[in-house]
């Protein structure tokens, strides 16, 4: 009998519909794409296993991914699950620093990386790390030694799957699940929106049905990339991914039509947004797109109701979730959402609030086991209420309201959203104070129609002159600093300059002053 290790389900699939195809990786026109069915899929995936198992990385071990999009990430996730080891999600912005910790933290034993990412990672760093695999400088040819067979041992629905994401203090934290738990709580369930299969062997019947072309832009680096990508295949459709260094709405239009997508998710009003607006100047008659769906940052009013304009008859969803919790609910109109099955608003006791009250998101039943080498943030957020039942707690602070949705009322820590990547206004005003004419610095988020919101600092200048003295530091000099050490997307993209920085009675930011001004301007 199966497990629900990850694997397991994909081969269940794969040896259901082995000709139908699984996989399109490909980006603009005229660049270079893949096309791989199930049993393509599955003996690639089987080849990066065995030559990963020939490394030593076996039950339990970590091994990372460094890569843009495409079809190479997908196959080393696979092949991870099917050693039983842990796929670990690299961001490919980030810089030495960064890598450093998160390749650390993990004790990543193999890593398979883009060729042309590998020079900011410093291997005499990283004590754990036995074997480099470099995409596009050796990827191909170590395959091409590995038989594509299976003969692998048996697995376990308890097998690892580690998702990295930001802490309170900046850093990376890896939270970790079992298989099973992830698959029901973020990837349907074989059964999206409906009640998850009863076994594995269930997600046979995929062959019986039409697949459906979902067509995916988020990285694979993210949760709601691998999580929509792993709804697709659990259930016997094609991923058409995107791999395209960057986000480009004609492209991926041409790409929808190329490959008649039926589904496209998105990041929020940044992908979103010049969809719309490409619509809007060039109506797509061949356009096969039935649903369009955003994760990872919300969408707006305005943008929604042009995309379902666009393309008269469409769905438009705008999707919550959580790397603690999975997913999480859908929006409703009104901004409010109607959350899924296991989900409560609880008070400070851990009960569930009544109607019109407010709480905290929590979810119970299949949530992750930990943070990865984390026992003390792991107490504060995998906590048990007086009933006895094990909650994830999401951070996100909402009231609940009559009719049963909820009304979100923003996130307990500090953290800038902006363009489908959370940043930790802590970790930037650090950097930020390193610099010798920095005092002191702030850094919130400003809404912002593309992005959901735009980092910005809130600066204190050394310079005795003030904040428009001529010793004083420039935006573009504070911007270059922080670069140097953060990746793009945390970098403040717009910088405010006063006397001094408002602090509350106990020392702390105030925050709400450093948003107004932050606003001005």
């Amino acid at each position: 009998m199966r497990s629900f290790n990850l694997a397991d389900l994909f081969e269940v699939v794969a040896d259901a519909c082995p000709d139908r195809t699984a996989l399109v990786a490909a980006g603009p026109p005229g660049a270079p794409a893949a096309r791989l069915t199930y049993a393509e899929l599955d003996a690639r995936a089987n080849r990066v296993a065995h030559h990963l198992a020939g490394r030593g990385v076996g039950p339990g071990d970590r091994v990372g991914v460094l890569a843009y999009n495409r079809a190479e990430w997908l196959e080393t996730m696979i092949g991870c699950f099917k050693l039983r080891a842990a796929p670990v999600n690299v961001n490919y912005r980030y810089v030495a620093g960064e890598l450093a910790h998160l390749l650390g933290d993990s004790g990543c034993a193999a890593l398979v990386a883009e060729a042309d990412l590998l020079e900011a990672v410093e291997r005499d760093r990283l004590p754990d790390l036995r074997h480099v695999l470099a995409i596009g400088g050796g990827y191909e040819e170590a395959l091409a030694a590995e038989p594509d067979g299976r003969g692998f041992g048996p697995r376990s629905s308890d097998d690892p799957y580690l998702l990295y994401t930001g802490g309170t203090t900046g850093l990376p934290k890896g939270v970790l699940w079992r298989c099973e738990d992830i698959f029901v709580a973020a990837m349907g369930g074989g059964n999206f929106g409906g009640t998850p299969v009863a076994s594995p062997e269930d997600l046979a019947a995929c062959a019986e049905r039409d697949p459906l072309r979902a067509q995916v832009h988020a990285p694979l680096m993210h949760g709601g990339g691998q999580w929509i990508t792993w709804i697709t295949l659990t259930t016997g459709g094609t991923v058409v991914l995107w791999t395209g260094r960057r986000f480009d709405a004609r492209g991926a239009l041409d790409l929808a039509e190329r490959e008649r997508s039926q589904i496209m998710m998105v990041v929020g009003n940044g992908m979103a947004a010049p969809i719309a607006d490409e619509l809007e100047r060039e109506p797509r008659a061949g356009l096969e797109v039935f649903a369009f769906g955003s994760g990872g940052a919300p969408l707006s009013a305005s943008v929604k109701e042009r995309l379902a304009a666009a393309v008269p008859g469409s769905m438009v969803s705008d999707n919550l979730g959580g790397s603690e919790t999975g997913a999480m609910g859908t929006a409703e109109a009104g901004g409010r959402f109607r959350l899924t099955a296991g989900f409560a608003v609880l008070d400070g006791d851990l009960k569930p609030v009544a109607p019109g009250c407010e709480g905290v998101v929590a979810r119970t039943g299949h949530i992750p086991s930990a943070y990865w080498g984390d026992p003390e943030k792991s107490a504060a957020t995998f906590v048990t209420g007086p009933d006895g039942r094990r909650w994830a707690l999401q951070g996100d602070h909402a009231r609940l309201e009559e009719d049963g949705t909820v009304t979100l009322l923003g996130r307990g820590s500090l953290v800038v959203n902006t363009g489908g990547e959370k940043v930790f206004a802590e970790e930037v005003e650090t950097v930020l104070r390193t610099h010798p004419a920095v005092a002191d610095a702030v850094v919130v988020g400003v809404p912002d129609d593309r992005l959901g919101h735009r980092v910005t600092a809130v600066v204190q200048p050394a310079a005795a002159d003030g904040p428009a003295g001529a010793d004083g530091p420039g935006a573009d000099e504070l911007a270059a600093h922080c670069r140097a050490a953060l990746a793009g997307y945390k970098v403040p993209r717009g910088f405010r300059f006063v006397e001094a920085v408002r602090r509350t009675p106990v020392g702390k930011p105030d925050y709400a002053w450093a948003r107004e001004v932050a606003s001005d301007g």
